[in-house]
This record gives structure tokens, C-alpha cells and sequence, in this order.
């Protein structure tokens, strides 16, 4: 039941909330709490204005008149968990499986006859239920993992998911309980679906002893709506939900239904809700409590019908109604959930499932046909990239009608391989881009799927309206100025953002300042390296809403190189004098997660003395949890192969208020931090980056300095940090009018010195960037605290697709003439700031000025 002390609505109040119910206005949560209590005339009221809406949502998807449901079996993979739910009887303690003859987890040999048995039967859906990280309560489930060779559970889950899929056919369903972002891209290509109930967002029964989730860690509320938009940001098709009884108000409730309205809003990943009545179990701390009544499951299905809306998949469980199917249907719902004829509903032992012969009469009493799906959702079967990952595409084609996207009902699972997408490496596309994006540019503005690929652009306007009010600053910045000249390292925070701030003589005399700083450590020399970069693919469905780069497969400018055009273009640089190749690419949906070894071999086995500088810490996430190794793991294999260091891009703002405005799908903040401390202690060391003048302030860019200054105190990898300017021109998230259009001169300034300024003496080089401010803007940044101009680059194209006007690469004559625009003398390095070879000096010297000619286009 809610809260028995909640005051019932007035009868007007009541009055007005049908009305605007039925009348299609959208309610506010306060209406909503109002009808969630409507009970009897009131209920039916507000049922068939849902049903209306339910009806008109299944026309618009091509199936009216159809409920759906998922023939499943449940695999409860393992029954120990580190939460204490107070109404649970699923799950138990080690003591009591060894006296019942069960191991920590099931066997595959357990798992995999559930399977077979299931497929036997005709089920599609293999449902996978257990308790969040045992292993972080119970040495016993440590125990079991370490003797069968698993680093945590979410490895055995993957791994018996593949085997699922490779001995029985059926299509996983992975409800792991409690996820992040890395674990979200571990499981999604050994999964079509997964899930997690929200049951509510009322933190108070999680923070308050004596409620429902006390002692549950993975019941804050904050940290499952964070799981289901990283499930949205990831693309995977997301089931969640509501548990309704367990004690919160019908406020608490509505608001529930509102945290998932924005969530789907933002997102498009949600693709059912399960509204689930609570049910009072003997041997439970809540057995007590009175059952959530039925009428109250329906006025709250119809009530999430109308705050969801006629898209929105809604089920109830069938075990739990007490045959009044009708009630449920006429409130709204168009699914029943997973029915399994073979496995019980392990989490409500007590209710059996109803016969589908039976769900199916009781459905057409109703006036509908009930119809079988699969734990995909048709409409994301359709949606195709990215949504269903390419190895799981053929498993879920064979149980798919081609007509529908819900079930062939008379197709039987068969086991297939999973394994990964063949011919990764097949020229495709446009891989002349490097060169003709000076000349005959981009085909478009825009990607074809702009509309959808990135979310709600609506949703992301309002997202960023707060973060992008500037703050009103009363520093004194003729005193942060004293610091700074005195000791950079004692500028307190509000020092350094009456800084970040400065204009005019403040501005200038920062520069000086930084200037200063530059000399001393670095002296007069400017930096440079020969260097090509090579972006091997620009195929990505990540969703970044500041890249113009990133192609779907079928796009005019996509493109993907083979492994013989890389190490074309790697032995190419070299032969003009070339120390480096800088390769990065988009995240192929295709390219497997040995692709980046398989680059990196490429050009040593052709090249042995290039440096390899290459795969972004989104690569080698991406790398990693398609391979199921560890990043650990994964940098170790990439430096066996031949990687050198890494770039630190991807890193864009470290910060997530920013981050999840930027970016769909890209990896959080805690993620890169990982991977950048993984390496350095790896001895692969990295650059640093931040992409500043977007919907950023000067807060943002503080907070990322600090953030990198600390990482190096402690690790020491980072050989330089490097400004980059936002290029407006055709990112998304400026067509969208969100962003705004790049730094000014001012901000460009004033970063370049701040880097200088807040990195010393952890950071010693600053590079500027030409290929987005030009030569007279580089060389401003040279006056400004930098000391390094990065590289010839040779080929760019990813500033160049955003829309960059300075072209793709620079002789060395022309980095000279930069550092000659600022007074000083240059001088070529090594990737880690070291001396140069004579022979490559040589090398570089003869081929200068004749880049253009000496780079063909590949595969003509």
C-alpha cells in the first residue's frame, strides 16, 4: 500500500485531473499523484482514457489490437547479493545453498540444460536473474569466481550468455542488477536487451532505517537513474520499471513515472516499463505489509500510460493479478511480461505463471490477440546500428518474422556462433577524405540520422540552459595575478577563475606571466614534430554531439581503410621523415576488438621505427570490453603489439554535467581517468586534452586542470597538454543551437596561459593548435604560454569535417614560419619531447614543401 497517511485528493481536484486525462493534456506530477488514488467511477474514468491512448500508440507501431508477450526461461545464475531488501525472498546465503546442494553459482552445465530445455519448448527469451556483485559481500562467491577463472560476476554472466547463444539460440536477457558504464559496454554484444527495475525514487526508504532498501548500496535511488541513462547513452534497449507498496507516497510514485518520462525523453532506450504490484512474503521483513491492491496497480498503469505515453511498452507481470487480466488491459497495458512453461518466477516462487493458452483466452475475452515478441523490442530491431550489436544480429534474424520484428512463432532456436563481424578490414567508402576535404569537401552538413542518433535535441537544450549561465565573479585579480607571478601552485580556486576570466591589460599581463613560465622551463625553443595522422575509419555510432567526423556506414563520406592502406600511409610518412603516426578512428560497430592490435602490428611489421601514437581511451574501452578483457589486460596485449602511447583525447571536458551534454554514448569522466592512469603505470605514456568554447564556462575548464594536475602528480605519463578550440562550423550540437560558436580570441588566450599557469611544474609542454587557430592564432598562443606546435599531421580530417579552414597539414617550413611570428627559434622532437635523428632530420628536410605530391589517394 502508499503512504496510509496520505490525504485524499478534494472531489474538484480529482474533477480537473480526469479532465485534462481525457482531453490528451499533459499532466504535472501533482495531477498525476491525484489520479494515481482514483478508485471505482473515477478509475474507470481514468482507465479508458489510458486505453485510448494505449490503442492509438499500438495503430502507430502497425499492430493494433495486439498484446505481446516473451516465451522465456529464467536462468537465476547465482542467488547471493550484497543488498538486504527487506521484501525479498530470492535471494539467500552460502550456508543455506551448501545444505541444499547448490554451488555459488549455477554450473554452465546447469545453465545451459535450463537453456536447452527451454528451446525444447519453443521459448526465444533466456532470462538471466541474480544478486548485484556477490562477490563484494560473500568470500565464498569470490571464492567460486577465482577457482573457475572469472574476474567478477558480470564475467561469468557474458560468458554464459555467449554460450547460450552458441548452444541453444536463445536470445539473452541480462538483468545483473546494478551497472556502469564499462559494464553496460561489456555485456551489450552478448545481449539484445537488458534490465533494471527503478521500483522508486523515493530515497527515503533507502536512507532511513527500517525502510524497504536500508543496507542495499545498489538501492539509491541516484544510482539506478544513473544505470538507466548510461543504458540510453550505451543504446541498449532498456526494460525497467516500478515496485509499487513497498511504503512511498503517491507522490514519490508519480515522481517514479516523471524520472522515467525524462529519462526516455532524453534517451529513446526504454522499451518497456513494468508496473509490478508488491506481494508480502512469509520469511520476508515485510511480511507484514498489506498487498498493493489491484485497483491500485491499475489507476497506476493508467496513470504511467498517460505520463509515458502512446509509445510507451507497458506490462504487468500475469502471476500477480489474480486473474483479473481484463482490469489490467483496460488500464492500459500492452504486454504481459516473460511466461515461461518450463522455469517458476524465481523472484515470486508463490505465484505461478498463468498457461499461455490460458493468457491468450483471457486476452481475447478482452478484445485483443495475444502475440509473442522477443526480448528485443520490434522497434528496435528496426532502429538496426546501433542498437543491435552486428554479432547478435543473425541470432535475433532467425527468430524474428520479417514482417513484424516480433517472434516467428514457428521458428525454433538453434544454437550459432557469436563471434566477430567478418571482413573488419574491407576499403570502403570514401578513403580519399584525407585529401579531397580541402578540395571537394564534405557531401553534407550533417549525418542522415541527425534527427535521432544524438537524443532528444529538445530535451538536451534544457539540460544545458543552467550549466551555461556564467558565473558573476567579485575576485580580486590584481592579487591573483601576484600569486601567480610569486607561485603558480598557490593560486586558490577563486584566484584562478578571476583569471580564467581576465580581459584586456589583466588578460595581457597573464599572458606575460605565462609567457615567463614558458621560458624558464622550456627556454625560447617552439617544438614540433613529423608526424601523419591517420584516421582509419569514420564509421561511429557513439553519438558525440560535437563531432561532424563520425558516418553511419551508409553515409557519402564514410569511410574504413584496410590494414595494408594504413600501413601504406604509415611507410609514406616515413619515407618524408615521418617519427610518428597518430591513428585514431570511430567506433565500427564491425571492427572487432583485436582491430587496434592488428593496426598496430601493421605498421611496425612494415615501418619498426615509427612510433605508434595511437587509440583514444574511448578505443581502448571499446577494445576492451569487446574482447571481455581488462583495460588492464587489453594495454598490455596493444603494447605487446606495438602501441607506443596514447593520445589523451576523448577527454574533451572532464566533466560529466558537460560531458552528457556533449556527448550520447561517450565513456564518463571516472572511465578516462582509469584508462590514463592504466597506461602510464603501464609505462605507455599519453598526451592530455581539453575541447573547450561549447557549453562549457571557466568553471569547467578549472575543475579539468585540477583533475589533470593531480593525475600527474601521481602517475607522471603525461607528455603535454594540448588546447583544443571547439570547431562550431558543422558540429551537431551548435546546428542543433545549443552550443555556442567556439572560443573567442579572449578564451583561447586565456586557456593557453591557465594551462601554463595551473600545470606547472606537473606538465611541462603546451601545445597550440594550428589546424584550428591558423598561424597568426597559433603564434598568439606561442606569446602566450605555449611551447609546442604539435605536428605536420599530414592528413587531418576531423577538424577539417567540423569545418576547420586552415587546411589538413603544415611543411615544416610553414611550423617555422608560426614560431618565426612569435620570435623564436624551432626545433623538432620526438613524440616523448626527445631529440630527433640526424637520418630522420635529413629525411624531413629533403621532402619539405612536397607533402601534397607524395601523398596519393589510396585505393584509386
Amino acid at each position: 500500500m502508499s503512504d496510509p497517511e496520505a490525504v485524499r485528493p478534494t472531489a474538484n481536484a480529482m474533477r480537473r485531473a480526469l479532465k485534462r486525462s481525457r482531453d490528451g493534456v499533459a499532466l504535472d506530477l501533482t495531477e498525476a499523484a491525484v489520479l494515481l488514488q482514483a478508485r471505482g467511477d473515477d478509475l474507470r474514468d481514468l482507465t479508458a482514457s489510458a486505453a485510448r491512448v494505449r490503442d492509438a500508440g499500438l495503430k502507430a507501431a502497425g499492430r493494433p489490437g495486439v498484446i505481446t508477450y516473451s516465451k522465456k526461461v529464467f536462468i537465476p545464475l547465482t542467488r547471493l547479493c550484497r543488498d538486504k531488501c527487506h521484501y525479498c525472498t530470492f535471494v539467500t546465503v552460502p550456508g543455506k545453498l551448501r545444505r541444499e546442494g547448490h554451488g555459488m553459482y549455477l554450473s554452465p552445465d546447469e545453465v545451459l540444460d535450463i537453456a536447452r530445455r527451454g528451446a525444447e519448448m519453443g521459448c526465444k527469451e533466456a532470462l538471466f536473474t541474480l544478486g548485484d556483485r556477490p562477490e563484494d559481500r560473500w568470500p565464498e562467491a569470490r571464492e567460486w569466481l577465482d577457482a573457475h577463472g572469472y574476474d567478477d560476476t558480470l564475467a561469468y554472466v557474458r560468458a554464459m550468455a555467449i554460450r547460450v547463444l552458441e548452444e541453444t539460440g536463445l536470445l539473452p536477457h541480462l538483468n545483473p542488477g546494478v551497472m556502469t558504464w564499462t559494464d553496460l559496454q561489456r555485456l551489450k554484444p552478448v545481449a539484445p536487451s537488458m534490465g533494471m527495475m527503478l521500483e522508486t525514487t523515493a530515497t527515503r526508504l533507502w536512507s532511513e532505517p527500517g525502510g524497504p532498501h536500508h543496507g542495499s548500496p545498489d538501492k539509491e535511488p541516484a544510482v539506478r537513474l544513473r544505470v538507466l541513462e548510461d543504458a540510453g547513452r550505451s543504446n541498449v534497449p532498456f526494460t525497467t520499471g516500478i515496485l509499487i507498496g513497498i511504503g512511498e507516497s503517491y507522490e514519490e510514485r508519480a515522481d517514479s513515472l516523471f524520472q522515467l518520462r525524462r529519462i526516455q525523453r532524453s534517451y529513446h532506450g526504454i522499451q518497456e516499463v513494468i508496473v509490478q504490484n508488491f506481494r508480502a512474503k512469509p520469511d520476508t521483513a515485510m511480511r507484514g505489509m498489506p498487498d498493493a491492491e489491484l485497483e491500485e496497480l491499475a489507476a497506476c498503469i493508467a496513470v504511467a500510460r498517460h505520463v509515458l505515453g502512446p509509445s510507451a511498452r507497458i506490462q504487468a507481470p500475469p502471476n500477480l493479478v489474480d486473474e483479473e487480466y481484463a482490469l489490467l488491459i483496460g488500464a492500459g497495458i500492452d504486454d504481459w511480461g516473460g511466461v515461461s512453461p518450463l522455469t517458476p518466477d524465481h523472484v515470486n516462487p508463490e505465484r505461478p505463471w498463468p498457461h499461455i493458452d490460458e493468457l491468450a483466452a483471457k486476452t481475447g475475452e478482452a478484445g485483443f490477440e495475444l502475440r509473442e515478441r522477443l526480448t528485443i523490442y520490434p522497434e528496435f530491431i528496426e532502429r538496426g546500428e546501433p542498437w543491435l550489436d552486428p554479432r547478435l544480429l543473425p541470432h535475433v534474424r532467425a527468430l524474428a518474422s520479417h514482417d513484424t520484428g516480433l517472434a516467428d512463432e514457428g521458428a525454433r532456436p538453434e544454437g550459432l556462433p557469436w563471434q566477430e563481424p567478418d571482413e573488419g578490414f574491407t576499403a570502403t567508402g570514401r578513403t580519399d577524405l584525407h585529401r579531397t576535404i580541402d578540395t571537394t569537401g564534405r557531401t553534407s552538413d550533417r549525418r542522415d540520422d541527425f534527427d535521432d542518433v544524438y537524443g532528444d535535441w529538445e530535451a538536451l537544450r534544457e539540460q544545458a540552459a543552467p550549466g551555461m549561465v556564467p558565473q558573476r565573479l567579485d575576485g580580486d585579480v590584481r592579487a591573483a595575478l601576484a600569486t601567480a607571478a610569486d607561485d603558480p601552485t598557490k593560486l586558490t580556486d577563486d584566484e584562478a577563475l578571476a583569471l580564467l576570466h581576465a580581459d584586456g591589460p589583466a588578460l595581457d599581463a597573464l599572458c606575460r606571466i605565462a609567457d615567463d613560465i614558458r621560458k624558464t622551463v622550456n627556454g625560447d625553443d617552439v617544438t614540433y614534430i613529423v608526424t601523419r595522422n591517420i584516421n582509419f575509419t569514420n564509421v561511429c555510432y557513439t553519438g558525440c554531439r560535437f563531432c561532424a567526423f563520425a558516418q553511419r556506414r551508409t553515409d557519402a563520406d564514410a569511410y574504413t581503410l584496410s590494414l595494408s592502406q594504413v600501413a601504406d600511409r604509415a611507410e609514406q610518412a616515413w619515407d618524408v621523415g615521418a617519427v610518428e603516426v597518430c591513428m585514431q578512428g570511430g567506433i565500427h560497430p564491425d571492427l572487432p576488438g583485436t582491430a587496434y592490435f592488428d593496426i598496430a602490428k601493421a605498421v611496425k611489421e612494415r615501418v619498426p621505427g615509427m612510433h605508434v601514437h595511437a587509440f583514444s581511451p574511448m578505443e581502448v574501452v571499446n577494445g576492451a570490453t569487446r574482447t571481455g578483457m581488462s583495460i588492464r589486460d587489453w594495454l598490455t596485449a596493444a603494447k605487446e603489439a606495438g602501441l607506443d602511447s596514447i593520445p589523451g583525447t576523448a577527454a574533451e571536458i572532464l566533466d560529466d554535467e558537460v560531458r552528457w551534454i556533449l556527448t550520447k554514448g561517450k565513456l564518463p569522466t571516472a572511465t578516462w581517468i582509469e584508462v590514463i592512469k592504466t597506461a602510464h603505470e603501464l609505462g605507455i605514456r599519453s598526451s592530455s586534452t581539453m575541447m573547450y568554447g561549447h557549453v562549457d564556462q571557466p568553471r569547467h575548464w578549472l575543475g579539468h586542470f585540477r583533475t589533470l594536475a593531480a593525475i600527474q602528480q601521481e602517475t607522471g605519463g603525461f607528455t603535454e597538454f594540448v588546447t583544443l578550440p571547439f570547431i562550431h562550423t558543422n558540429a551537431p550540437v551548435y546546428l542543433a543551437g545549443i552550443a555556442r560558436p567556439g572560443p573567442t580570441t579572449r578564451d583561447n588566450r586565456a586557456v593557453t596561459a591557465m594551462a601554463r599557469v595551473l600545470l606547472h611544474p606537473h606538465i611541462p609542454n603546451i601545445q597550440t593548435s594550428w589546424v584550428k587557430l591558423g598561424t597568426e592564432g597559433a603564434a598568439e598562443m606561442l606569446r602566450s604560454g605555449a611551447n609546442d606546435l604539435g605536428g605536420t599531421l599530414m592528413e587531418e580530417t576531423i577538424s577539417r569535417m567540423a569545418g576547420s579552414s586552415y587546411g589538413s597539414y603544415r611543411s615544416i617550413k610553414d611550423l617555422i614560419t608560426i614560431a618565426d611570428e612569435a620570435g623564436r627559434p624551432a626545433k623538432p622532437r620526438t613524440t616523448l619531447y626527445g631529440e630527433v635523428s640526424e637520418e630522420r632530420q635529413r629525411a624531413a628536410t629533403a621532402s619539405d614543401g612536397h607533402l601534397p605530391e607524395l601523398l596519393p589517394v589510396l585505393g584509386d
